[in-house]
């Protein structure tokens, strides 16, 4: 057998990292199994259904490169067929059309509810004739009367449910256009799924499902009910906790290495190792191996992860992608040192490549004030003294010599001439050249800077000495 699974979204927004999780699970399987990782848009919802929604979850899965092997499929190119089926199970006796109308319903239900019973409803057209009547019609499924349905969840375990329990389904809208429940059985039995790998939120769909699947004398997929993930609060992950798309946390500057190896350990674990390449989550990767217990979402967990994969990634992709985070900003990198050299400088300090870009601009544009707070402790008078004969020193070094040795060498003279300490002289050089007070070493800071930018910085802080002298 030839393992099939499928990611189905709905395009009614951007990629969540929920849904990520869930298709990165059935992109694992079916890896693991050398099987066939399928794409399917279930786009029937023509209200919510849109085509940025479809380019927003196409664009998510490509960056975090999570290729399909067929698809990607769209329902509503199979309307015909799942027409076809309806009627077969309507000539079947599997299913019937029901004239209730909406009145009705509505009554039965508050007549249910006031009694304490569960609202469902209660066959009333079961047993009319196709076309028996001449008015509208929604077309339900013939739900068995007794017996039990029941799903060996590969993550939850056997779980069965009565079928007194469920009632007649609706499987198509009296406009004729098919309801969820339906086309995900019809599509899943004719793309052959194996494995059925999704949000346990859909466990009460499950059974449902099985019984149409049943009915239609199909292969009854193996199913696999994930838990959802939560946030801090232990609710529901959502807005109100931060980002949640998978193109927020790429403009936020996340990689996709560090977010897949994230959401990967959100549910599932391999021994107590925390960081997988792509290849070991394959290799390792086990439908039995996922938690029952919901996982909460640690922003702090995917940072550590995501700074990890900056420190150890490939450099001229990872500058690749820091460009990207400067052009956001505006700063025109061409004019300056070369970005490399700037990651290279600051993938030890950054947990983001957003946090990256924002705290590289000053290699490339002067500042337009010095942090208060800074200039304030660093910037006192005596320290302007200090930096005055640093001036002097600096101006010494050629353009072709303005490297950090020359520049750390320089330093050190001016330490050793006005009996201070290192320390004492590099902070408030690093505030007068960065307008902060963190940056890479300051020998390498001012190498990146520049000779002409440093030096016209040090005069711009009230120097009494060098203001012309460029």
């Amino acid at each position: 057998m030839t393992i099939r699974t499928r990611f189905a979204p709905s395009p009614t927004g951007y990629l969540h990292v929920g849904s990520a999780r869930t298709a990165l699970y059935c992109w694992l399987f079916a890896k693991n199994q050398q099987g066939t990782f399928i794409l399917r848009i279930e786009d029937t919802d023509p209200e919510r259904s849109t085509q940025a929604a479809v380019d927003a979850i196409l664009e998510a899965m490509e960056w975090l490169g999570l290729s399909w092997d067929e698809g990607p499929f769209y329902q509503t190119h199979h309307f015909d067929r799942y027409r076809e089926v309806a009627n077969h199970l309507v000539n079947t006796h599997h299913a019937y059309h029901c004239y209730c109308s909406k009145e009705r319903l509505e009554a039965l239900r508050e007549a249910q509810t006031a009694k304490k019973e569960k609202p469902r409803y209660d066959g009333h057209c079961r047993h009319l004739t196709p076309g028996a009547l001449d008015k509208p019609y929604v077309i339900r499924f013939r739900n068995p009367d007794s017996g039990t349905v029941v799903i060996d969840d590969c993550v939850r375990g056997r779980v069965v449910i009565q079928n007194s329990e469920l009632d007649d389904l609706i499987i198509v809208r009296s406009d004729g256009s098919p309801t969820y429940n339906f086309t995900v059985v019809v599509d899943d039995w004719d793309m052959k799924i194996t494995h059925v790998i999704r949000g346990d939120d859909h466990l009460n769909n499950t059974p449902r499902q099985i019984n149409i699947l049943q009915a239609l004398g199909a292969v009854i997929p193996i199913y696999a009910h994930i838990p959802m993930i939560l946030g801090s609060d232990g609710k529901r992950l959502s807005k109100r906790h931060g980002a949640v798309s998978v193109q927020q946390y790429r403009d936020e500057g996340i990689l996709p290495e560090a977010l897949l190896n994230y959401l990967v350990r959100l549910g599932w674990s391999h021994g107590d190792q925390e960081i997988f390449t792509r290849d070991e989550m394959i290799q390792y990767f086990a439908l039995q191996d996922i938690n029952k217990a919901p996982s909460a979402f640690n922003p702090e967990k995917l940072l550590w992860l995501n700074q990890h994969y900056l420190k150890t990634g490939d450099l001229v992709e990872l500058t690749k992608q820091l460009q990207t985070q400067m052009d956001r900003l505006g700063v025109d990198t061409s004019i300056g040192p070369r970005l490399q050299d700037v990651f290279i400088a600051q993938r030890e300090r950054a947990k983001t490549l957003k946090e990256m870009a924002e705290k590289s601009v000053y290699f490339y544009q002067d500042f337009e004030r010095v942090d208060n707070e800074a200039k304030e402790k660093h910037l006192t008078e005596e320290a302007l003294g200090y930096l005055n004969v640093l001036y002097q020193e600096l101006e010494k070094i050629s353009d072709s010599d303005w490297q950090a040795a020359s520049i750390h060498a320089a330093l050190e003279k001016t330490a050793a001439t006005l009996g201070i300490k290192l320390g004492k002289l590099a902070q408030p050089l690093r505030v007068a050249t960065t307008g902060n007070t963190m940056s890479p070493p300051i020998d390498i800071t001012l190498q990146l800077i520049g000779r002409e930018r440093t030096l016209v910085r040090l005069a711009s802080q009230g120097l009494t000495v060098g203001a012309g002298a460029l």
